[in-house]
């Protein structure tokens, strides 16, 4: 498999969610199916493993490496992971005992030239599904009111100048609609000073994140996934997450807090766990990623989650 991404927290992930041989899992989001090839190994003929994906071509990715015998029964589905009651409903499977949700975008989205990179002068789509018609970023920042736009970037993407660079998309569009990451980029470059452009993360990344968020309506579908999967889950049972920004970690952090209070199970992250220095110099995406871990059901009290190569957040 061509090698285009390098996922996050592999060890980590799989330890932590204590997979046995016989297990039914969920790859809730499979990307470039790192996390996958791992559960696949960790499952034997007798288990079952899901792997789901909006993305055709990471179901691809994924399908080549399910070759030979001794393999898990396998299901590939091309869905959100927003639907995942309805996908076990069609797989005859009321119950799962494992499942990941890595919230990262893998390089091969990133290489899809769909408008998830502004490395390089793309149409301005941010659509997960290949070909899709519906609302497209370039719809956004061409429709939407500078006070709507502003809020939009201040809201997903947490971006201290939202106003000015709304105020700038807005400005730039009275003259030619923006419809390539390389025309955002020029408007946010008009709006930023130039300290905040000598940063190591480009200045355009809070506005990308915060119009991909909204262009998937990936909040909305991170709580309604996670719903199904704490639902789904078996007693005993967990739920993993590995996100990438803060509105992601806030959402996760206190949907695990709401269930373990409504007695539901109890959160075995304290904290979340972080890479280490040298899984982040092997790969700088993973810099911001968090992993939190979930254990589902009335059991006895599990000994809280530890991953010796990981940093406790602070």
């Amino acid at each position: 498999m061509e090698k285009e991404h390098t996922s996050v927290f592999l060890d980590e992930a799989i330890k932590a969610l204590a997979i046995q041989p016989t297990d039914t899992v969920v790859d809730a989001t499979v990307g470039g199916a790192g996390h996958f090839a791992h559960l696949l190994s960790s499952l034997s003929s007798q288990g079952t493993l899901v792997g789901i994906d909006a993305d055709r071509a990471a179901l691809e990715r994924a399908r080549s490496l399910v070759k030979g015998a001794g393999h898990p029964t396998v299901h590939l589905v091309e869905d959100n992971f927003r639907n995942l009651e309805l996908i076990l409903d069609r797989l005859s499977l009321p119950a799962i005992d494992k499942s990941l949700f890595d919230l990262g975008w893998s390089g091969f989205q990133l290489k899809s030239g769909r408008g998830f990179s502004f490395q390089s002068d793309e149409p301005l789509l941010m659509t997960y599904r290949a070909g899709e018609t519906e609302t497209t970023a370039a719809t956004l920042v061409n429709t939407l009111s500078e006070e709507k736009l502003a809020e939009l970037l201040h809201t997903f993407g947490e971006e201290r100048f939202a106003r000015a660079i709304a105020h700038s998309i807005v400005h730039a569009r009275r003259h030619a609609r923006i419809l390539t990451t390389g025309d955002l980029v020029r408007a946010v470059s008009r709006a930023t000073p130039p300290w905040y452009q000598r940063r190591r993360v480009h200045p355009a990344t809070k506005t990308f994140q915060a119009l991909r968020i909204a262009v998937n309506d990936e909040l909305s579908a991170l709580r309604e996934g996670l719903a199904a999967a704490l639902a789904r889950t078996r007693a005993g049972g967990r739920i993993a997450v590995i996100t990438f920004h803060s509105v992601e970690d806030r959402i996760v952090k206190t949907f695990f807090r709401d269930a373990a209070y409504a007695g539901k199970g109890m959160t075995l992250t304290r904290k979340p766990i972080l890479p280490s220095r040298k899984e982040i110099s092997l790969n700088r995406r993973a810099r911001s990623a968090k992993l939190r871990i979930f254990s589902c059901g009335d059991v006895p009290t599990p000994r809280p989650f530890t991953y010796t190569n990981a940093h406790a957040y602070v």
